[in-house]
């Protein structure tokens, strides 16, 4: 359930060639992309993480102590919609104060997540879609899906065909571990 190796070395690298400050995480589970996204950041850069589970970040907390990035992480024990809606109201009018947004949090909320993310992104960051590649399935016909991947299935054909011919987003998808989907914001 974690991130894989080589999708957060790659995370790293983005983040580093963006010159990233102050990143948005959902879902953080046991901690290995935020871990890797802190020491990717500057000194002065900053993460807020959201998650409903604070005894899994507890098991990665340890590990990014020992790094020394503790300092750089705003872990909220919450719902997203409740702080990206905070994040949106103290934003007010100003444009997007985000760099990057990671999302690998709750499947089914994906499309909602994007709707308040994009108020939130500045233009030319990145919010950075895992798992959209759902095991392959996407590409299968659903007779051929098994049934524990056909909820998420579902969903992820919804947000990558949105992400497709959105207008307001220039999309990736890169095969890396179970599929992230890239979408730099244009507007």
């Amino acid at each position: 359930m974690n991130v894989p190796v080589d999708e957060g070395l790659l995370l790293s690298m983005l983040l580093k060639v963006m010159n990233a400050k102050k990143t948005l995480e959902l879902g953080v589970f046991t901690g290995y992309s935020l871990l890797t996204t802190a020491l990717a950041l500057p000194a002065d850069g900053k993460i807020t993480a959201i998650d409903v589970d604070k005894e899994a970040y507890e098991v990665g907390l340890p590990f990014i102590q020992k790094a020394g990035v503790e300092y750089k992480i705003n872990f909220c024990l919450s719902d997203a919609f409740t702080v990206l809606d905070d994040l949106i109201i103290k934003q007010g009018e100003e444009e997007g104060s985000f760099d990057f947004e990671f999302v690998d949090a709750d499947k089914d909320c994906y499309m909602e997540y994007h709707k308040q993310l994009m108020k939130l992104v500045k233009v030319g960051g990145i919010i950075a879609y895992d798992n959209t590649l759902w095991f392959g399935t996407v590409a299968e016909p659903e007779e051929n899906v098994q049934e524990f991947a056909r909820k998420g299935r579902k969903q992820l054909l919804e947000l990558n065909s949105f992400l497709a011919a959105d207008d307001h987003v220039e999309p990736a998808v890169v095969s890396t571990g179970d599929g992230l989907t890239l979408c730099m914001c244009l507007c």
